[in-house]
């Protein structure tokens, strides 16, 4: 029985590129799971999960001709992966909410995590936004969301209300969201950061 073990990554994509079925179910034994997984992190369906991935592998099937060796075939699951699952979201009118979590999950972590490019797009994306922000608001918002200081700590720097506090901080995670949400680009970087970071 051919496995991942007998032979090269590249050997089986070369195969897979001739047709060989054995030599794709090889590689969908290396990847699936892990694909599904991070897929189901997601969508928070199992079924839909399943018909992500199989949709996934029938593509890769479909052009199977076209795949390169000399690329990480890793990546390209991932980028595939990516696009079915935005699109899943645009089909069944759940992007916003979607883009909403994954919003939330990279201005959580940017700051802390700053050793990819990709990241590095969503972090100019989300920079961008902030100093696009009123003079206050964008003060308030990077007081609390960038330093991590209370509304409390905020309203001491700042000489201003706690509710003033909290005014500003509502209107600009709407301004900075509203501002991702209508970047298809930074949703589709925003998904993939999460399907690859997913442990």
């Amino acid at each position: 029985m051919l496995t991942g073990r007998n032979l090269s990554e590249q050997e089986l994509i070369g195969r897979l590129q001739a047709g060989d079925e054995a030599a794709f179910n090889a590689l969908y034994q290396l990847h699936s799971k892990m694909l599904f997984n991070n897929i189901f992190h997601l969508v928070k369906d199992r079924e839909v999960a399943k018909e992500l991935l199989q949709d996934l592998y029938m593509k890769i099937w479909e052009n199977r001709a076209g795949l390169d060796k000399e690329k990480s075939f890793k990546s390209y699951l991932f980028t595939i992966a990516t696009h079915r699952v935005y699109d899943y979201f645009r089909r069944v009118s759940l992007d916003k909410r979607m883009k909403v979590h994954l919003i939330a999950l990279a201005s959580e972590s940017y700051l802390r995590t700053d050793d990819t490019l990709q990241l590095k797009e969503v972090n100019d994306g989300i920079m961008t936004a902030i100093n696009s922000l009123p003079p206050q608001s964008r003060a308030v918002y990077k007081l609390g969301k960038l330093e991590g200081k209370s509304h409390e700590e905020i309203s001491a720097v700042l000489g201003i209300s706690v509710s003033t506090v909290n005014n500003h901080m509502v209107k600009a995670n709407k301004a900075v969201k509203a501002f991702l949400l209508k970047n298809t680009k930074m949703a589709l970087l925003l998904i993939s950061y999460a399907l690859v970071n997913h442990k």
